[in-house]
């Protein structure tokens, strides 16, 4: 069985989880569960390796139930300067849980907002949903991006807004909150990865 058929019914995310199999990622709690409860795997086996592996006893519902969930998405609880960013892995670190929140089920990730740059679009405390963006020529400016840079740029991740340098191999990144005074300016090239910010949601509405 490939990974992407032992993950997939699990999840529209099955990028993210050949962190866990090559040992760089925990296996995050809901997922955990999922996978017990689809694939009919014993959970003691599944955390210490030991006895049998599937659970005969297990209840023939379980697929049938997890089938009627609706896909869900990771949600990091870390600031962006903390976060890990790998290759085909999105993020290294583990998800705190999984949100399933119908508007913005097609993101790869929720990540809490830190700080007041960006107030008051997104709000210290509120969760971005967020998506990852393949071509840099190809932006809606004056949307909200997560920018990934490299050494090249100090490593910086943020959020902020984008605007169209004269350079087209520049992009200007600007706070929405106007207390926060000056443009940066980025080289494309420096960029390791972009996502756009789809929208927000606040812990209530959850």
């Amino acid at each position: 069985m490939t990974l992407e058929q032992f993950y997939s019914p699990l999840t529209e995310h099955v990028s993210n989880c050949s962190a866990i199999e090559n040992g760089k990622r925990k296996i995050g709690k809901r997922l955990s569960k999922d996978i017990i409860n689809y694939h009919h795997i014993n959970e003691g086996w599944l955390m210490t390796g030991e006895g049998e592996m599937f659970d005969k006893a297990a209840p023939s519902s379980a697929v049938a139930i997890l089938d009627q969930e609706s896909p869900s998405v990771p949600f990091f609880n870390v600031n962006l300067s903390e976060m890990h960013f790998g290759g085909q892995d999105l993020f290294m670190e583990p998800p705190e849980y999984y949100v399933n929140f119908r508007p913005f089920n097609d993101c790869d990730a929720f990540l809490p907002i830190y700080g007041d740059s960006m107030y008051p679009k997104y709000a210290s405390g509120e969760m971005i949903a967020i998506r990852e963006i393949r071509n840099f020529d190809i932006i809606q400016w004056g949307e909200a991006y997560l920018v990934v840079a490299d050494e090249r740029a100090n490593n910086i991740a943020t959020v902020k807004l984008l605007f169209e340098h004269p350079d087209e191999r520049k992009l200007i990144l600007r706070s929405s909150n106007p207390n926060f005074k000056g443009d940066t300016v980025i080289e494309k090239e420096s960029i390791k990865k972009m996502f756009i910010v789809k929208g927000k949601v606040t812990r209530n509405q959850l």
